[in-house]
């Protein structure tokens, strides 16, 4: 062949060759979720991608097939018509067989290059950027090529997977979709504007309802406004101007004897309209919801769906009251401060870039999200920041006790009665320090 010839060739085995290439890393490269939009749409192409998705066998035979046949004969055809032309020119400053060798060195670099930077590089390249688009443009003229070579297929399909049963191995392609694949792909949606920061933060607090417990989001035992049972109409009324809440329990005793609910919407009826308000009387006082204090959120969630009922009582395993939960504390918790109005107590406040005031009673994993922390020491025996002092310092912290961990110096502010109502989280400088108490 001529030079011209063996040129026109070269190109037509680059061209093959980045075909093949481009066939390989858009199928690999091509979203199931996106494929199956299209193919939803209507477009038979994406559902051609997706049956070959399941069964990719033979296609990445063919590719290979595709890809070192024309290698091969890119080699030779290269160094057949291009060292001759080196080794005349490299002849003028060297000797005849120097000029040889040197001729077929200059003649592999050159063909070696062309099909790394334009059957490799730039098609897989431009694969990896529109994999859906390009798959299903290349999914027909695949199929021709499987047909065309379909004994050669055959053959090096049934030996690879002989090797696979071999070595019991799968050669199908897992595609389960889990909750850490979603949170990646909200995580690459926030960064590329199409969510918003608190939509993102929303996504990933729904998938927190199976791990965080009830009582991340109840209130606890020591804020919950409740009745005895046998308090006068005087009280009563006192009581709901004073702690104007939607539900209150109602006790015989103390606290820990719960014996229902009663709804500020009927107490209210019943004072507009000048009815005496007595929790003796059974009509008024609703049977409550009683949950463990090990559940997670979505599990109280399905308890209130499979009751009807919006507010529950939580009890610990001595059957103690340590707080309850309404279905607005669980919302709450998925919506953060998007649902949240003037009249709510943030139990997180920044000070300054490197300083937080954080509630005792805040949940750990706003603690967690807010310093940007993967965990803290013994993460399954506490709930809360007030937990973790305890905790860390193995005793009830008192005013001006701290804690060094990860970065961060958190300090005890305020207590009151035992309970820790203020820590000051600061930022330390330089390297993590290591645990340190006071």
């Amino acid at each position: 062949m001529t030079l011209t010839q063996s040129l026109f060739v070269i190109g037509l085995l680059i061209a093959a060759s980045a075909f093949f290439s481009m066939a390989e890393i858009a199928l690999a490269a091509a979203r199931r979720l996106r494929l199956r939009q299209i193919a939803d749409e209507g477009d038979p192409r994406a559902e051609r991608v997706l049956r070959v998705q399941d069964q990719p066998g033979d296609y990445f035979t063919v590719v290979q097939i595709g890809q070192n046949a024309v290698a091969i004969l890119g080699g030779i055809v290269g160094e057949g018509a291009l060292s001759p032309h080196f080794s005349a020119l490299l002849a003028l400053w060297l000797s005849e067989s120097t000029a040889q060798t040197a001729g077929f060195l200059a003649s592999f670099l050159v063909v070696t290059s062309l099909f790394i930077l334009f059957s490799d590089l730039f098609p897989k390249r431009l694969g990896m950027a529109q994999p859906e688009q390009i798959a299903m443009r290349l999914a027909q003229p695949m199929a021709w090529c499987m047909t065309l070579l379909r004994p050669v297929v055959w053959l090096y399909s049934r030996c690879a997977d002989a090797l696979f049963r071999l070595l019991g191995l799968s050669s199908l392609r897992d595609d389960r979709i889990t909750s850490d694949d979603i949170l990646a792909m909200m995580e690459a949606g926030a960064r590329a504007g199409v969510l918003a920061a608190r939509e993102q933060q929303v996504i990933t607090n729904v998938f927190e309802l199976d791990t965080r417990m009830v009582s991340s989001a109840m209130s606890p035992r020591d804020r919950v406004a409740f009745f005895l049972r046998d308090e006068p109409d005087a009280v009563i009324r006192l009581r709901i101007a004073a702690e104007p809440f939607s539900t209150y329990p109602v006790c015989e005793g103390d606290i820990d004897h719960v014996v229902g609910y009663v709804d500020a919407k009927d107490l209210f009826q019943r004072v507009l309209n000048n009815q005496p308000i007595s929790l003796q009387d059974d009509s008024l006082v609703r049977k409550v919801l009683i949950v463990p204090d090990r559940l997670t959120l979505s599990e109280v969630l399905e308890q209130f769906r499979q009751v009807h009922e919006d507010f529950a009582v939580i009890v610990n395993e001595y059957s103690l009251v340590v707080g309850v939960v309404t279905l607005n504390d669980v919302m709450s918790t998925v919506m953060g401060d998007l649902v949240m109005g003037p009249a709510d107590e943030e139990q997180i406040v920044r000070r300054d870039e490197n300083s937080w005031l954080i509630d005792g009673v805040t949940p750990i994993e706003d603690v967690l999200r807010v310093l940007s922390l993967d965990d803290l020491p013994h993460a399954g025996d506490y709930e809360t920041l007030a937990g973790f002092l305890m905790v860390m310092l193995r005793r009830v912290p008192r005013r001006t006790d701290s804690v060094a961990w990860g970065g961060y110096k958190f300090e005890v502010l305020d207590v009151d009665s035992y309970r820790i109502d203020q820590v000051m989280v600061t930022r330390l400088p330089g390297s993590t320090p290591e645990l340190a108490s006071g």
